[in-house]
């Protein structure tokens, strides 16, 4: 037995405008459910408040009301050779739109070169949060910049590090051009023991143009980005193991934010120092700290 035409076509039109209509169900459930997962997991743009920033958009020395220094020339712990200044335009100076950090080979004494460190602590200082620093970066053996953050309170074990923690957004030496490195730093994980929880990625640009380099940092887990890609995740096993502690986990108080620039150490040093490419700078094109509304 078989239908006349024009039941055919009719059949046949139903079937197709039915088949449509599953198939755009479907598509939106399912991109419907991968966007819900993203804001589950990451926060979406519409959750994140701005709370502090600095746009660099003024001239001269950075702003104090945001950023004080720490000076000194003793290595820092790293046999670093640098001195850092204080309030002194030749190495830390707003110009052009861009804060820049300059180290510098003009320094005396056991000091052969000078830098800075700008620290936000006692100006700036956040439990969790979405940390961006848009920067360019220096080249060359014996250079080694750094955006991170170090906690503004101090309350577990030794009150010193690592006990306390340390997140480091960005960490980049000249012997390694273009590869940049994400770091957590606590008593259980540290480079000195091996136990170090890190990675790191490449970036083909990092010394000839600006790149977003972010943490986000919740009570779960601390998230690292460049350019808006995640490459590396460190969770809280508080969460999930009994016996963990701050030797694990430290990081559930106020943080501030350093932007400093060093000079040879322990790792920056560890190909020797090119004597021939100083001054060499560090350019910051904006900072911006957001906290979730929810």
């Amino acid at each position: 037995m078989c239908f006349s035409r024009p039941i055919t076509i009719t059949f046949m039109r139903t079937l197709f405008l039915f088949s449509m209509l599953i198939f755009v169900v479907a598509a939106s459930a399912f991109f419907g459910c991968r966007e819900l997962t993203a804001s589950s997991e990451a926060g979406s743009a519409a959750e994140w408040q701005l709370v502090w920033s600095d746009e660099f958009n003024y001239s001269g020395l950075p702003d104090s009301a945001k950023w004080g220094y720490d000076v000194g020339g003793h290595g820092w712990g790293n046999k670093e050779l640098q001195y850092y200044t204080e309030r002194r335009k030749e190495n830390a100076r707003v110009e052009d739109g861009h804060l820049v950090i300059e180290a510098r080979r003009d320094g005396s004494g056991s000091n052969e070169y000078t830098s800075a460190r700008l620290v936000s602590k006692g100006k700036g200082d956040w439990t969790y949060g979405r940390f961006e620093v848009r920067a360019k970066l220096p080249s060359g053996r014996g250079t080694w910049p750094a955006i991170w953050m170090l906690p503004s309170v101090k309350i577990y074990g030794n009150g010193g590090w690592p006990d306390n923690g340390e997140i480091d957004i960005m960490e980049h030496v000249g012997l390694d051009p273009n590869v940049i490195h994400g770091s957590a730093h606590t008593r259980a994980y540290y480079h000195s023991i091996g136990t170090q929880k890190t990675a790191k990625i490449e970036v083909p640009d990092a010394l000839t143009a600006f790149n977003l380099y972010s943490v986000e940092w919740t009570p779960n887990e601390i998230r690292w980005y460049v350019n808006g890609k995640q490459y590396f995740t460190f969770a809280n096993e508080r969460l999930t193991q009994t016996a963990a502690d701050y030797k694990q986990w430290p990081f559930d108080k106020p943080f501030h934010l350093i932007l400093n620039f060093a000079v040879g150490g322990n790792w920056g040093g560890a190909h020797g120092i090119d004597q021939s490419i100083w001054p060499q700078r560090m350019e910051i094109d904006y900072v911006r700290i957001y906290q979730l509304t929810k």
